[in-house]
């Protein structure tokens, strides 16, 4: 707590997340998800500051701005969210970390709040409890899917299959977007510009899925982190160094009119 600053504990949150304690703390240090998987909630961010310690951001949200400085107590293991100024200001949230095994780690989110009208700590609980229900149910989301793509990844062989038969033109085209495995990657096919192209369907910077993410104007945008790819040069559209995994080239039999998968 910030000294000479009394706070009130409004409420508690509990959860039982099924991830193992390095899964959520990666999730914590993660700042730039947050206006993207949690875009109900927040609507922009901009990091200030980050390090070893967390992170300090200028945050976006319906009721407005803020900035946040999360600090991460390894020793308890805690990490203490403080809303410095803007709306909110004097809040702060301490969350609890603790391991019940392997896979499964259990939180204890305590809510206090720097001025609290007399009969008012239960309503105020409830709003806490509802919002951050919902953070960690988008947060248990996205870790659940991290850790499945991270064991698939570790037990995954490479095929030495050079082709696969997706289905004649019109079979393929009932089916867009089609997620296909191909030498044991997951890739995608869509239509662009009249054509068929396939593209990863695993964003390469935290294994984001690509499944379901619409594309527009050739570009295919990450639901977890906003990054953005083209789909057939599969390059980062912002400039960075990210690459989409090369994928296998689509060619259409000119007689059978049968679409395959092909890799040189």
């Amino acid at each position: 707590m910030v000294a000479g600053v009394q706070l009130t504990r409004v409420g508690v949150y509990e959860r039982t997340l099924p991830v193992s304690a390095e899964r959520v703390w990666e999730n914590v240090r993660d700042w730039e998800h947050l206006p993207w998987l949690h875009a109900s909630s927040f609507s922009s961010i901009e990091c200030l500051d980050e390090g070893d310690w967390g992170w300090r951001a200028r945050i976006g949200a319906a009721g407005g701005e803020f900035t946040l400085e999360l600090v991460i107590e390894p020793d308890a293991p805690r990490y203490v969210s403080r809303t410095l100024e803007g709306t909110g200001a004097g809040t702060e949230i301490w969350t609890d970390v603790d391991a019940n095994g392997d896979q499964e780690t259990h939180v204890q989110v305590s809510f206090w709040l720097p001025e609290v009208p007399a009969g008012s700590a239960a309503q105020l609980a409830r709003v806490f409890v509802n919002l951050y229900t919902a953070l960690w149910d988008e947060d248990e989301s996205m870790m659940v899917r991290r850790a499945e793509e991270l064991e698939a990844r570790r037990g995954r062989t490479t095929s030495a299959k050079q082709h696969v038969v997706l289905g004649s033109v019109a079979e393929v085209h009932s089916q867009l977007p089609l997620v296909v495995y191909f030498g044991g990657e997951r890739f995608r096919v869509v239509e662009h510009d009249g054509a068929l192209v396939a593209h990863a369907a695993v964003c390469p910077h935290r294994l984001g899925p690509l499944d379901d993410a619409p594309v527009q104007d050739g570009r295919v945008v990450c639901p977890w982190h906003g990054h953005v790819f083209d789909v057939v040069s599969g390059m980062q559209c912002s400039g960075g160094r990210m690459r989409l995994p090369e994928p296998p080239r689509v060619e259409v039999d000119p007689a059978t009119r049968e679409v395959r998968l092909v890799r040189d």
